[in-house]
């Protein structure tokens, strides 16, 4: 299984499990189902995760270089998938083990709060030097989350940032040792378990109004 949906207590765990954890086929099947297991089992708050090296390493190679309409149809499910956990009707926090880059790092961008590994692993959009340019929505979803200065210096140069400058240039919430690093995304999940569902998905609808948008076009 790509995935896995744990618990611990009232929070629910979303397990990365798939090696790099690109946004494949199947992958993305069981992210967007796992998604909808954990808004049904609401009250409860969601922290992903990856295993190893990775959180995720983003888009499927294969299918970005597939040609015309199953290319733009690819690009389409992942910004939708996006915007799903952007306007996710409970609480998330992305626990970043490792490397996050590209629609990963994005993907880690649309939850509500992050913690990254302190020591390993780099915050990364490497689009520049793939020179690929940046989906409309994927754009909106980076600078609703972050800096203008942050956005220009991580889109236009392709750093990579460790847990200590991801946090500094406001990428992340916080960082946390490896060892600590679950735990400390399951503490903060778990303060904010109860918060109403269709609320809260009206609220961060409203709150990323241009992104959403863009998302779903």
């Amino acid at each position: 299984m790509p995935v896995t949906l744990e618990r611990s207590g009232e929070v629910s765990i979303l397990r990365f499990d798939d090696g790099e954890n690109r946004f494949t086929s199947a992958w993305l099947d069981e992210v967007d189902r796992a998604l909808d297991d954990v808004v049904a089992q609401a009250p409860t708050a969601l922290v992903t995760t990856g295993t190893g090296k990775f959180y995720s390493n983003g888009l499927d190679v294969d299918q970005l270089m597939t040609p015309g309409a199953a290319r733009e149809a690819y690009l389409a499910r992942v910004q939708r998938l996006l915007a799903k956990v952007l306007t996710l009707g409970v609480p998330t926090v992305a626990a970043v083990n490792g490397h996050a880059f590209g629609a990963g790092a994005m993907l880690a961008l649309a939850h509500d709060f992050r913690v990254m590994n302190s020591e390993k692993g780099f915050f990364c959009l490497p689009e520049i030097d793939l020179k690929l340019s940046f989906a409309p929505g994927m754009a909106r979803l980076i600078q609703s989350k972050v800096t203008p200065a942050a956005a220009i210096e991580a889109m236009t140069t392709g750093r990579r940032y460790g847990g200590p400058d991801a946090s500094a240039a406001a990428f992340v919430d916080a960082v946390a040792a490896p060892d600590e690093l679950e735990t400390s995304a399951i503490e903060r999940a778990a303060a904010l378990v109860g918060k109403d569902v269709p609320t809260l998905t009206a609220i961060k609808s409203e709150l990323f109004t241009v992104a959403v948008e863009a998302l779903r076009a």
